[in-house]
């Protein structure tokens, strides 16, 4: 069996697709692993979702910032934005059922066995792995709850930018969310920099990726979310996230071997 993780599909069907003809995935025996954002801004977020959710067991998925705001806007708590192309979704027969599998997926994953855990944007320095998975549990909890349109208009926002362990309600929430959904940049003291989306080296001195110094090298740590850093291994974190919905590519890698192998094919959407 392989265990393939594969960077932000973004409803880039033809594109998820054609990846796995390259990799020579065996639906029968191989598992998937996706980093977040299977929706929004590509042409076919509802075949995406559909194939997806159809591989059961044999897939594990985190959620991203573009599958909360489709939960956001089919519940009503946030008004659809210009260029989301969610419609077919909203308005498919199956809405109710893909909508309520996505809303069930974690924020955070980890495998002991491989020794990889997988997060859709970042995970705070201070955090460690098993602080990280009881965070995102309070998150998945909150959507999962009878409570959970309400979460949900309050889930956006820049602030608090810095955690407390005595933060609660949903400052609590929020600041959690950001950290595995938002984050690239922040600094010495914990704040996170939800406003700086360029690749490092342009961020403000005080800021550095997320990831820096992060990690011991015996636990590798798949993300997405960062289009502009691209597929690239730096020490014990891989991001996966290499452009495809921008007309660049997709990436997967293989996480049952090392080195890990990557592997990315052009866009195949127009």
């Amino acid at each position: 069996m392989a265990v393939y993780a594969i960077g932000d599909v973004q409803g880039c069907y033809l594109s998820l697709r054609a990846l796995l003809r390259r990799i020579g995935y065996d639906p029968e025996a191989d598992q998937l692993w996706f980093v977040g954002d299977l929706v929004n801004r590509g042409p076919d977020s509802l075949r995406v979702l559909r194939f997806v959710k159809a591989l059961g067991d044999r897939a594990k998925v985190v959620l991203g910032n573009h599958d909360l705001n489709l939960l956001a806007v089919a519940a009503g708590a946030r008004p659809p934005a210009r260029r989301d192309t969610l419609g077919p979704v909203l308005e498919a027969d199956d809405r109710d059922e893909l909508l309520a599998w996505l809303r069930a997926c974690p924020l955070f994953v980890t495998d002991p066995i491989l020794n990889v855990s997988m997060v859709h944007a970042g995970l705070l320095p201070q955090w460690s792995f098993q602080q990280a998975v009881g965070f995102a549990n309070e998150v998945e909890d909150a959507l999962g709850s009878i409570d959970s349109v309400s979460f949900m208009h309050h889930m956006y926002g820049d602030k608090p930018r810095r955690w407390r362990d005595s933060l609660s309600g949903w400052e609590r929430l929020r600041f959690i969310t950001n950290v595995f959904t938002r984050m690239r940049y922040c600094d010495r003291e914990g704040r996170i920099d939800l406003a700086h989306t360029g690749p490092p080296g342009t961020q403000a001195p005080c800021l550095a990726p997320w990831y820096a110094g992060r990690g011991d090298g015996s636990d590798l740590l798949i993300f997405g979310h960062w289009s502009a850093l691209g597929a690239a291994q730096i020490g014990d974190v891989i991001c996966l996230d290499s452009g495809c919905v921008w007309g660049n590519s997709l990436t997967a890698a293989r996480l049952d071997t090392r080195p890990v192998e990557l592997t990315s094919i052009p866009s195949q959407e127009a």
